[in-house]
């Protein structure tokens, strides 16, 4: 174990959290468990093995304006991930995690095959008008100044836009029976057409067909992706004029495509205020990937998947799972009659579970060496 994906974890808060629009002065009201604390406690003693550090670990680090905490792990360790060991090596000096400023000096303390991170004197507090950049970085920054955890824009779309129905459920939604002047389609600021019950609502996402995501193994249809149009606020309630009938009036308000005639509206969810804060299932845990999210054949790093695990399984938003390759089908040349092998599956890539349904979760592809396809499988790291 080691301090690279802890530091990652406490980045993943300060993205997500800012995306739902948690300010950076909230963050230390972000939840703390027990265990972590005590994990923390534990490692502030000794640190970390110095087999886990990267090998070009530096000494120190000045965080700058567009770093990201997942982008500092990377300095520092391998491949481990549980952030309460790193925020445990200096518990003293990093009391909030969740808060990580440009300006502060992190140094790299090597002592008995042990390695402990600090922030050096006169780096721990808010910083100064005076920041080191990089040339071409791009800057991310929470509301309160404190830098993110990954690019905000990687997951950000993808927490409205990503939506499983657990039945073909749009049948029956409100429709766009007429656009404005008879246009085929319709963008940002147009006008469109409603008919259907709106329950009340007044902000809807629109979607287009229902796509139904079927289970690689097991061929259990697991639920119906929507694919995403954009969105739509009411404006005009409709009526009834003689025995014609007057839609309501809704203006376009974003799309992701033009909207057209047919599709369906679903009501905005109410947003969630939550921290996400990446880590393993607590046991075992194994599936694999549904589809590609959008068109697209093969997922590479920073796209986002379909798992054909859920709330049902366990999965967690802020799991941490590691993706496997599919070992190769030969034939043994070195033997009489050439027997056939396979070669065994190898671990290549790593995901984050971001938005977790009764069956299916999202996740993004955090790095992966080769590209992800339908069927491939996942585990607990």
């Amino acid at each position: 174990m080691g301090l690279g994906l802890a530091w990652r974890t406490v980045a993943t808060c300060l993205a997500l959290g800012s995306v739902h629009g948690v300010a950076s002065a909230q963050a230390g009201s972000l939840p703390v468990t027990p265990e972590w604390r005590a994990t923390a406690q534990r490692v502030a003693q000794a640190g970390v093995p110095l087999a886990d550090l990267a090998p070009n670990a530096p000494d120190a680090h000045t965080v700058q304006r567009g770093d990201t905490l997942w982008g500092i792990s990377s300095l520092f360790l391998k491949s481990a991930w549980r952030w309460p060991e790193l925020w445990g090596m200096n518990l003293e000096q990093i009391r909030n995690p969740h808060l990580i400023y440009p300006g502060q000096v992190l140094v790299l303390e090597r002592k008995d095959g042990r390695a402990t991170l600090r922030v050096a004197q006169g780096g721990a507090g808010v910083p100064t008008n005076t920041v080191r950049l990089s040339p071409h970085v791009r800057s991310e920054l929470l509301p309160g100044g404190a830098i993110a955890a990954v690019p905000l824009h990687l997951i950000g779309p993808f927490l409205d836009e990503a939506a499983v129905f657990d039945t073909n459920e749009l049948a029956a939604a409100p429709r766009i029976v007429a656009t404005q002047e008879g246009r085929v389609m319709v963008s940002r600021g147009e006008t469109a057409y409603v008919r259907g019950d709106l329950g009340g609502a007044r902000d809807f996402r629109l979607f287009r067909e229902l796509t139904p995501l079927t289970d690689p193994g097991t061929r259990e249809v697991l639920g119906f992706e929507g694919r995403y149009v954009g969105t739509a606020e009411h404006v005009r309630p409709g009526s009834v004029e003689g025995a014609a009938v007057v839609p309501d009036t809704f203006r376009i308000t974003s799309t992701r495509l033009e909207a057209g005639v047919g599709d369906r509206l679903s009501p905005v969810p109410q947003q969630e205020l939550v921290a996400y804060v990446p880590h393993a299932p607590q046991g075992a845990l194994a599936g694999q990937i549904v589809s590609i999210y959008g068109d697209g054949l093969r997922a590479g790093q920073n796209q986002v998947v379909s798992l054909n695990r859920g709330k049902r399984d366990g999965v967690e938003r802020g799991h941490v799972l590691a993706l496997w390759r599919k070992g190769a089908d030969m034939v043994d040349k070195t033997s009489a009659g050439k027997p056939a092998l396979r070669l065994p599956d190898e671990r290549h890539g790593m995901l984050f579970v971001f938005r977790v349904f009764e069956r299916v979760s999202y996740a993004l592809i955090l790095n992966v060496q080769d590209p992800v396809r339908a069927g491939d499988r996942f585990t607990q790291p």
